[in-house]
């Protein structure tokens, strides 16, 4: 496996920590594949940046996570602000990179796209949560707003609990979510509340992650390859729906992937996915396939 060196790039109001695997410039001519997460930060991305020995890989930690510290006195975390740290991180690794986007590092990318189109040559989004752009939009951000409310007023695994029925819920949703919310003990989750409220995917501080309206005409626009993609696995689930949508939009099949929402996920936190055929397909899809 190579070897991950360790650098920092101060941007306003931030100092980004990354991780370089291989070297830089790339020695193929190929730029280098960027690995991005939010609220993940890059120590999720070990497993799936071992299956990549023939490219340089990078891997970050988003402002505030892991790492990577913030200095700007705010606490949200917003793609247009991930973006442009990105932006500046592209610019030090030689100005354009390849780029896989899980979750709201999707949502980063699909701005940063928008935004900085030279930046990116192929972009594979996996499964952004973009709620607006669900025929039951209305529903899914009421249903956000239960999580969040169960975490505030009941803490971390009530709001964990909460998160994952959310998350595990098929089809469009109804007032029927959040009637009768999960007990957190039935997923092996703490009942106690330790009085913590800065969990960055439960307590609202992301909001505009989930917010996000993607500039289609941007996105069709841009010379960037964007590639829309979903796990098997997560079939008729809340980010399978939303990215189906986000392909509909940008008039392009959904890429099917193996496994699920973490599907590149070795044992980092104990929840292993499929990195090897995720890999597989990543690699196929970064060659052209579809």
């Amino acid at each position: 496996m190579t070897t991950a060196t360790t650098h920092t790039l101060d941007v306003p109001g931030a100092t980004l920590t990354y991780d370089v695997r291989g070297p830089l410039p790339p020695a193929d001519g190929r730029p280098p594949l960027l690995f991005i997460a939010q609220p993940m930060d890059a120590s999720g991305f070990g497993t799936l940046a071992s299956y990549f020995p023939d490219r340089t890989v990078v891997t970050y930690d988003p402002r505030g996570l892991g790492r990577s510290t913030r200095s700007d006195g705010e606490t949200a975390n917003t793609p247009q602000q991930q973006a442009d740290d990105l932006h500046r991180l592209v610019a030090e690794l030689g100005g354009t990179v390849d780029l896989l986007g899980s979750s709201g590092g999707a949502v980063t990318g699909l701005h940063l796209v928008s935004a900085h189109p030279a930046d990116v040559r192929t972009f594979v989004a996996h499964e952004p949560p973009l709620l607006g752009v669900l025929p039951d939009a209305q529903e899914a951000f009421a249903a956000e707003k239960k999580v969040q409310d169960a975490y505030h007023q009941r803490g971390w695994g009530a709001g964990m609990a909460a998160f994952i029925a959310l998350t595990s819920w098929e089809g469009e949703l109804t007032d029927e979510f959040g009637a009768e919310l999960p007990d957190p003990a039935g997923f092996g989750l703490p009942t106690g509340d330790d009085g913590s409220r800065a969990d960055p995917l439960l307590s609202g501080i992301s909001n505009a992650i989930t917010a996000y309206q993607p500039d289609i005409p941007a996105l069709i626009a841009a010379p960037t390859r964007v590639v829309v993609a979903a796990g098997i696995e997560s079939t008729g689930t809340l980010t399978w729906r939303t990215s189906s949508a986000l392909a509909d939009e940008l008039d392009q099949e959904l890429t099917v992937f193996p496994s699920n929402h973490g599907g590149f996920l070795g044992d980092e936190y104990g929840q292993p996915g499929q990195p090897e055929a995720f890999a597989a397909r990543l690699r196929e899809v970064l060659e052209g396939g579809s």
